[in-house]
């Protein structure tokens, strides 16, 4: 069957981790979440909602501790296989970010069955076994329903050193950050949504796993880290600061950003997500020494982005430091 007769992105009402409930409104709905019962759960929580990390990490004994995170989406390209791949890439990639080693991941597969050709889903599952493969993870199974917008994605469980986690709230001053992938997939997602073009490249950045950059950051001995993705490079940028009580500073143009996106957000193509990514970060942000298409660039709701981390990464460009908590969270020269 010719699979680009139905072109998946006009199925969604967004396109992949632009999809996500704002980040303000998210923090307001699960705050005061994670109550203990009666009983103490087993094992000990050591990464939970507090500091906004990218997954749950509970330790199982002595050093080993279980990370766990689901993350699904609706089409972020019209090609079924890519979506597939893509989807798995960046559902696996929480737990790359906490320094951890996917295990197994069950299957998240919404679809609407009266519209779209099953032979579609087939692709998309083929593209996050294909990734699951790559990753050396078990993929055993999942759970389907019958959804008017269709979505995909993992519910991924991985293993740790507990004593060695990658986290939000453990960067210090004096550190650099490194990004280890370049910006712009959410703005040519989007003009691929409203044109139908296609960025390879854009491709290739979203279906590259994190595996050999979190490796890296592990055994370098950084122990704080984040990825990229929906909430954009500042937002995650954002969280990592606030929660380890201190101010980044960002070189803006150190900073990796793909060709063709530069044009597309000059050609305003820019997402409703990108743009309360910005109005969600710019209260704690000193954005005044950059343009607003820079800006937009920064916030731009990234799809199975980069490792951003708190120390230097063999290949990956410095793109700031972190310093002292001084007026603003974050601030962008």
């Amino acid at each position: 069957m010719e699979t680009m007769a139905h072109r998946l992105t006009q199925y969604a009402h967004g396109g992949g981790c632009a999809c996500k409930i704002p980040p303000g409104e998210l923090e307001e709905i699960v705050r005061g979440l994670g109550g203990t019962g009666p009983t103490a759960p087993a094992g000990e929580l050591l990464v939970g909602l507090d500091g906004g990390d990218d997954a749950a990490a509970v330790r199982l004994d002595g050093d080993r501790a279980v990370i766990a995170t689901t993350d699904f989406f609706t089409p972020v390209v019209d090609d079924p296989y890519d979506w597939g791949r893509i989807a798995a890439t960046n559902a696996l990639s929480d737990v790359y970010a906490m320094g951890g080693t996917p295990l197994v991941a069950l299957n998240l597969l919404c679809w609407p069955r009266e519209t779209l050709p099953f032979e579609l889903a087939s692709e998309v599952l083929r593209g996050g076994a294909e990734v699951c493969a790559e990753a050396n993870c078990h993929l055993a199974g999942g759970h389907s329903v019958d959804d008017p917008e269709p979505k995909y994605g993992l519910a991924v469980t991985g293993l740790a050193s507990a004593e060695a986690l990658l986290r939000n709230d453990a960067g210090r001053p004096g550190l650099p950050l490194s990004l280890t992938k370049p910006l712009g997939v959410g703005v040519l997602n989007t003009r691929h949504k409203a044109t139908g073009e296609v960025f390879g490249e854009a491709v290739e950045v979203m279906t590259t796993l994190n595996a050999e950059a979190a490796r890296q950051a592990v055994a370098a001995g950084h122990r704080c880290a984040t990825d990229v993705t929906g909430f954009g490079f500042l937002g995650h940028l954002y969280k990592l600061a606030r929660a380890s009580g201190v101010t980044a500073v960002v070189d803006s143009s150190a900073v990796p950003v793909l060709d063709a996106a530069r044009v597309a957000v000059r050609e305003g193509y820019v997402s409703g997500g990108t743009r309360r990514n910005l109005d969600w970060v710019r209260p704690y942000t000193d954005l005044t020494n950059v343009s607003t298409d820079t800006a937009l660039l920064l916030a731009d709701a990234q799809t199975s982005g980069g490792l951003l981390v708190a120390g230097e990464v063999p290949g990956a460009p410095v793109v700031g430091e972190l310093v002292p908590r001084g007026e603003h969270v974050v601030v962008v020269r």
